[in-house]
């Protein structure tokens, strides 16, 4: 269930950086950077292997739901649905050189509204989206997630974020 194309975000390339939709050969790159994010943080419980990990990114792609930023290989990537933001994750070595932020003002700039859920214990996920104009909504105890970590529900809304 494919939703309608969506305009190109209006800054689609800055520097060497640019973003681009995912095509299906890209679903073993972004399998990857989700396992590998995966494996860094000891307070987040591995459910799932790489393999799968790269199945769940090409049922993302084939969805036509997942950006990428790339400038010589491809450096993070955002899945959304509508306002729905499934995952927002960059490589390792790539953090902090603000491809999340390009990833996420590719976002805004064609979504009036987007939410996602975060964990309460990724610190710097929540600094992150709070400075991209995100408002915490609400939390859970984690019964809600596979995971079953606490975790936080966010929203970003071009009107407020506006004026």
């Amino acid at each position: 269930m494919s939703a309608a194309p969506e305009p190109a975000p209006k800054s689609a390339r800055q520097g060497d950086l640019a973003i681009r939709k995912a095509q299906p050969l890209d679903a073993g790159v972004v399998g990857a950077i989700l396992n590998q994010a995966s494996r860094e943080h000891a307070w987040k419980p591995r459910l799932h292997s790489e393999a799968e990990d790269i199945s769940h990114a090409g049922l993302l792609i084939d969805n036509d739901l997942v950006w990428l930023a790339e400038d010589n290989a491809v450096r993070g990537f955002l899945a959304r649905e509508g306002g729905y933001v499934h995952a927002l994750y960059v490589a390792r070595g790539a953090r902090g050189r603000g491809i999340g932020a390009r990833l996420i003002r590719a976002a805004q700039a064609v979504a009036p509204r987007l939410e996602l859920y975060t964990f309460v214990a990724n610190t710097g996920a929540r600094r992150f989206y709070q400075r991209h104009g995100f408002v915490e909504i609400d939390r859970s105890d984690g019964a809600r997630n596979d995971e079953n970590l606490p975790d936080i529900y966010f929203v970003w809304d071009a009107e407020v974020a506006h004026g």
